[in-house]
Formats: structure tokens, C-alpha cells, sequence
């Protein structure tokens, strides 16, 4: 990995992490960013200790701990979740924990969506690995109870079928957080950003079980918990829809849409209002992703992707910026 950049935030840096990011991500302990052990031990490990890889589509996960100035693999209690290269058959797939790390810097960074804290590391062989905080833990160490919205609109498997993440809407969860959340009107507005986020960045599979709601203990409230698996998946998947899910609960159509087919301006001004969100506040939001054009170009080209993918994903996000113009 290059060096004078920091692993967590891009920036520039003398160290592997800079004071902000090593605070954030270890309260200021000092990391070492290669891991003890190499991706094939990792792997091996799984077999062992879990009887079957817990993978969720094609990527493995494990929990971790910090342990003397390293991420140690944990069966319980972890702060941390690993996520290395997946297996299957997408196109670079080698690329995706850069493509993870840079997504959610952009999230955090340009756009104010609130993430868990998140690094690139790699392991003793040099494989890649993208490493983010759990945030389902208060500052003193309890449990948040979490809720994804699958749980929370009732979809299983089992009685759903195997695609039940995918059979809603993004209006649908909205409807949901009006429901059960007592501060929905600032929870639909960060939900309205970060939908139109995965849009611009082309997350296609932003589905039920990446959205969630934990309680507040100190105030027993429901709020969105940080945003969490956005990358770009059209990197891998060239061929899959712009959204995981149906924007609208109905069979709206824009005018636009109707003769392109593609999501513009006008249906996220549609979904706004659905959302009791003033225009004047879409719009602005929109118009975010032209202003900071030169903001997300800077930081997609200190990324750890290779320079053809960089190239791919600054094309996709300018496309779907160009269709946000009104």
C-alpha cells in the first residue's frame, strides 16, 4: 500500500494512520497494519472454528478484537468485522474491500453520512482486507438492540423466498421509519440522503438487510444506525439494476423515467415529497454531487484501487450525477 497516505482516511500522513483516525478507530492505540496471519490461514480458520464459512452473498466475515497494538481474530464479542477479498464469480473482485473503504470515506468525508469507523489493512502475505468498527456497541460497552428493516417489515427466507431482501421498496422503509421512529422527520431525511448516495455511487444492492434501526438507550428512541456495505457495486456487477430496490411503493413513473428508463432529478423530487421533504432541501441535496465533483475525484484517485477501476468508478459517478441535472 502507497505510503504518506493514511489506511483510514486517505489523507496524507507520516505514519500508516493519522492521530484522528488511530483515536477513532483504537481510542489512540498504536496499530500495526499488517495482520498476524495470511489470508489462506485465515480461511483456514473459518473451516475450523465455524463448521461452514458465514459468508453473506460471496464474502467471508469475522469479528475481531485489538489486542497489542493488533486485530486479532475473536469467535465472540469482537469490535470489529474483516472483511478480505470474496470468492465467486464478479468481475474484480480483488478490488472490492478498496472499493468498500473508498466508498464509505466518500460517504463520510464529502457527503456528512455518519459510518462506522474503517481502514484498509492487509494480511502477513500482502492480500488486501478492508476492516470497519461495529457500531452496535455504546460508548460504555452495551449491547444497542438492532433491527434491520427485513426484520422490521417481516420478510425471512423461509417465508419469503430466497430473494425476500429485494421484494420492497425504498418508500416502503420510509413508511417504516414514520412508523416506528418518534424523530422521523430527520431520520427520513438522512434515509432520503443515503438512498440517493448509494444511487450516485452505484450501490445495486442496497436491499432491507443494509438499512437497520437501533434503539437509543439513553433516550428510548429508534434512530438509523450509521450507514454500512456501500460500495460501488456496478464495478462487479456491470449489468445489475441502478437500486436493489423499487424507489416508490407504487407504479409512479417520472415522464423521464418512462422515456429513459433511468431514475433523474424528477423521481428523487417525487420521492422527497413523498417523504414530507421540501424540494428546496432535495435539491440542494442533489446539487451537492455537482459542487463537490472535484472533491470526490481528489480522494477516488489516493484510493487503493488499481488506476483502471479509478477510472470506472469517477465515469460512473459523473454518469449518474449528469442525470441528477435538472
Amino acid at each position: 500500500m502507497e505510503k504518506g497516505i493514511c489506511l483510514g482516511c486517505l489523507r496524507e500522513s507520516s505514519a500508516s494512520f493519522c492521530r484522528r483516525c488511530t483515536n477513532e478507530l483504537t481510542g489512540g492505540r498504536k496499530i500495526n497494519p499488517v495482520l498476524q496471519f495470511s489470508l489462506p490461514e485465515f480461511t483456514e480458520y473459518k473451516l475450523k472454528h465455524a463448521g461452514r464459512l458465514s459468508i453473506s452473498g460471496a464474502q467471508i466475515k469475522h469479528l475481531l478484537k485489538f489486542e497489542k497494538n493488533r486485530f486479532v481474530l475473536s469467535d465472540a464479542g469482537g469490535e470489529y468485522i474483516l472483511k478480505p477479498v470474496p470468492h465467486g464469480s464478479l468481475f474484480h473482485l480483488d478490488t472490492v474491500p478498496a472499493n468498500e473503504h473508498l466508498t464509505m470515506q466518500i460517504a463520510r468525508q464529502l457527503f456528512g453520512i455518519e459510518t462506522a469507523a474503517n481502514t484498509m489493512v492487509s494480511f502477513a502475505d500482502g492480500a488486501p482486507a478492508y476492516i470497519t468498527g461495529r457500531f452496535d456497541f455504546s460508548p460504555s460497552g452495551a449491547r444497542y438492540i438492532v433491527e434491520d428493516f427485513a426484520q422490521i417489515a417481516g420478510l425471512t427466507e423461509e417465508t419469503d423466498g430466497a430473494e425476500y431482501k429485494y421484494k420492497y421498496s425504498y418508500e416502503g422503509i420510509a413508511r417504516l421509519i414514520s412508523r416506528y421512529v418518534a424523530a422521523s422527520a430527520i431520520e427520513l431525511e438522512k434515509f432520503f440522503r443515503l438512498v440517493l448516495f448509494n444511487y450516485v455511487f452505484s450501490n445495486g444492492d442496497a436491499h432491507l438487510k443494509n438499512f437497520s434501526l437501533y434503539r437509543n438507550e439513553e433516550y428510548g428512541d429508534y434512530l438509523l444506525t450509521p450507514a454500512y456495505d456501500l460500495l460501488c457495486t456496478k464495478i462487479h456487477s456491470p449489468f445489475e439494476s441502478d437500486l436493489a430496490l423499487d424507489l416508490f411503493a407504487d407504479d409512479f413513473q417520472s415522464e423521464n423515467y418512462k422515456h429513459g428508463t433511468k431514475y433523474t432529478a424528477a423521481d428523487f423530487l417525487e420521492f422527497a415529497k413523498r417523504l414530507n421533504i421540501p424540494s428546496s432541501r432535495a435539491k440542494k441535496f442533489m446539487e451537492e454531487y455537482n459542487k463537490k465533483k472535484t472533491g470526490v475525484q481528489q480522494i477516488i484517485s489516493k484510493s487503493f484501487l488499481p488506476n483502471e477501476i479509478k477510472t470506472e468508478y469517477l465515469k460512473l459517478f459523473l454518469d449518474k450525477t449528469n442525470r441528477l441535472s435538472y
